[in-house]
């Protein structure tokens, strides 16, 4: 598990959150949707982080 990877990835979490409540508020469909992108590509590090931390469990 590396922790900066884990850090990144809830940065670009909140960055997408606070992007997509931008859209909302400013009616912009495009800030939305890369808030939305955003947020699923820190889903996807998070669960690659899970599947490390399982792996190295395994080995362990």
């Amino acid at each position: 598990m590396s922790i900066e990877d884990r850090i990144d990835a809830t940065v670009k979490n909140l960055e997408g959150k606070g992007q997509e409540m931008m859209g909302e508020l400013t009616g912009n469909p495009q800030d939305r949707e890369e808030g939305r992108a955003k947020q699923a590509e820190a889903e996807t590090q998070h669960a690659v982080e899970n599947i490390k931390d399982d792996i190295k469990q395994a080995i362990d």
